[in-house]
């Protein structure tokens, strides 16, 4: 029965390897399109046009948190003028 329950197991397991793998597999297959059609620039691959959007991301991300520190230090300024 111990035996039986370790092939039951592993066979649910290799399933859902296998259904995991081809969500993924569909998910990317779907991104790549999207960034083909609509996202690419001129003479970049769809591997170039990721790493491109990815990095303007990432300036945005950091272009925000630095607005948001100068925020808060203006902020601070105020509150301590106020005492």
């Amino acid at each position: 029965k111990g035996e039986d329950n370790v092939k039951i197991k592993r066979c649910k397991q290799g399933t859902y390897k296998k259904v995991e793998e081809g969500a993924v597999g569909t998910y990317k297959k779907i991104e790549d399109k999207f960034v083909d059609k609509y996202l690419k620039k001129d003479g970049e691959t769809v591997e170039e046009a990721k790493a491109r959007l990815k990095r303007e991301e990432q300036e945005r991300k950091e272009e925000h948190e630095k607005q948001m520190r100068e925020l808060k230090e203006k902020q601070e300024k105020l509150v301590n003028r106020g005492k």
